[in-house]
């Protein structure tokens, strides 16, 4: 697969943006080549487009396949495994946050917890630390509260209510635009 510029661009700036949240550049890069692709591509020919060992792709691609926005997909008379990224942006960034819910979120909120409960057991600790902990915890229950509320949400709905951003924020006596 050739890459035009407009398409070069992309995957080199989600390969970058990859680095900052915390995902291999590698992976990212293939993320986004295989969004842009219009179909199912083989792992030898991502390798040969973004110029990275085979093996590299082999492991990135099963990174991807675990965090659930890349599949395999077959093609009629080709044995070679195909894959392709998940086309819908919202369903796809909602599967992201899922993930980063269950691998970063749920860690921390277990640890606050214990750490809450260890400050709060009954002997006299600490009354900064206490308050900074259950401050933090309070916040990361609320959080993850309000997360619980809109996952659920079909994704029509979820697009409609991420637009009402501006009204729910005049309603609430923010300011406006």
């Amino acid at each position: 697969m050739n890459l035009n510029p407009v398409q070069t661009r992309f995957v080199l700036h989600w390969g970058e943006m990859g680095t900052r949240w915390g995902v291999n550049r590698t992976a990212a890069q293939i993320h986004a080549l295989l969004y842009l692709s219009p179909q199912p591509l083989p792992a030898e020919e991502i390798a040969s487009t973004l110029g990275v060992a085979r093996s590299n792709v082999s492991t990135c691609l099963k990174d991807l396949q675990g965090w659930g926005i890349v599949r395999v997909a077959h093609v009629l008379g080709d044995r070679r495994d195909r894959f392709e990224s998940m086309r819908d942006v919202w369903e796809m960034f909602q599967v992201i946050l899922r993930e980063r819910m269950r691998r970063e979120v749920d860690p921390t909120l277990a640890v606050l917890r214990e750490c809450v409960e260890g400050a709060e057991g009954g002997k006299p600790g600490d009354p900064h630390t206490r308050e900074r902990l259950r401050a933090m915890l309070d916040f990361f229950e609320t959080l993850t509260s309000c997360y619980g509320e809109i996952q659920g949400l079909p994704t029509k709905a979820l697009v409609q209510f991420v637009k009402l951003r501006g009204k729910v924020r005049r309603l609430l006596g923010g300011r406006g635009k």
